[in-house]
């Protein structure tokens, strides 16, 4: 595997291949174990994620690279392997979270900015011996309209953190996944979510470029252009297509690695479907694939449930997951394939 940074990013959006992203924070699994039942323990969530490792099929066909918590990225599995070393035998490239999370932004009720750009230049040496290619920051940009959130202030200090976080990264030899989620919580209708999303990407590549970073070697992570969750109206796979498209092409450069949407709060097949719906919609300057969550893993999760008898099950709903939005990553999923399964 070359080391230049502009070949990871390529390796990271290869045909038909996208993210796992495994990176929740211990808190986050935890809720996600209390639903299914499983203690959340160092050992649990050791062996929940190397049932996704292990997933020969998902992972060598569909999975390019993983993002890992830090707790992950230095574990071992039950037999003493490196997780990441299992990763790596896959053919996928081990990534890192390194934000330390969103804090409210002081005089900005509502805005937050995220935080952990202190002793980040270590952190990623660190990283990096450990086996890390590629590292994520997540900056998250809430909609409130009624109380003027995001302000410019939230937007600016978000983007800037973006592009310090993604310098340090290159300097270390990482590609950066840069994030400015604008979330999907809201009330607000699908046109709000373009209009403070074209102003989050239109600052981001302002500070990137401020900060000489080097576009062929970062990956963007998004959101699609959808409707508040609690707006009422829920967008069609084919509006998000188009405003999703549109918005790209009049802020983001041509020239960077690739994109990797995030699902944000999507259910499975709607993450899907509305990635299929956008690459239906091609040819388009840039390959656009997958970085999902909870959208690739919340099947297996309750397939597996802790039980070891369990593994196989899992896997197998980890790979249909995963084949699903492989084949939307190339604008050839259909429903129909959901009920096959």
């Amino acid at each position: 595997m070359s080391e230049r940074l502009e070949d990871i990013a390529a390796a990271m959006v290869a045909d038909g291949k996208g993210l796992l992203a495994a990176d929740e924070s211990s808190g986050t699994i935890k809720k996600r174990f209390d639903v299914i039942g499983v203690e959340s323990t160092a050992d649990s969530r050791r062996d929940y994620r190397e049932m996704m490792f292990r997933a020969k099929v998902a992972m060598t066909r569909y999975i390019s690279g993983v993002i890992l918590y830090d707790e992950t990225i230095r574990q071992n599995a039950a037999d003493g392997t490196p997780l990441v070393d299992i990763i790596k035998a896959t053919g996928a490239i081990p990534g890192i979270k390194v934000d330390a999370g969103a804090k409210p932004l002081a005089g900005y009720p509502g805005d937050t900015i995220t935080e952990g750009l202190d002793g980040l230049r270590e952190r990623l040496a660190n990283y990096y011996k450990l086996g890390a290619r590629f590292a994520k920051w997540r900056a998250v940009i809430d909609i409130d309209v009624a109380k003027g959130v995001p302000s410019a202030t939230s937007i600016g200090s978000n983007a800037h953190a973006l592009a310090r976080y993604a310098a340090l990264c290159q300097e270390a030899g990482i590609v950066p996944i840069v994030e400015p989620e604008v979330l999907m919580d809201g009330a607000h209708d699908i046109g709000t979510c373009y209009e403070i999303s074209k102003a989050t990407l239109t600052k981001l590549y302002t500070e990137l470029y401020a900060a000489r970073v080097v576009l062929e070697g970062t990956i963007l992570k998004p959101n699609m252009v959808l409707a508040g969750k609690k707006s009422g109206k829920p967008s069609s796979p084919e509006e998000v297509a188009e405003k999703t498209i549109k918005l790209f092409r009049e802020t983001v450069p041509a020239a960077i690695g690739g994109i990797a949407f995030l699902s944000g709060g999507q259910s499975d097949e709607e993450a899907t479907a509305n990635l299929n719906a956008i690459n239906a919609i091609g040819p388009h300057p840039w390959k656009l694939t997958f970085s999902y969550g909870r959208a690739l893993q919340a099947a297996p999760q309750k397939a597996w449930s802790g039980k070891a008898a369990n593994v196989a099950a899992a896997q197998a709903a980890f790979a249909h997951r995963a084949h699903m939005n492989h084949l939307a990553a190339l604008g050839k999923w259909q429903p129909e394939l959901e009920q096959a399964a």
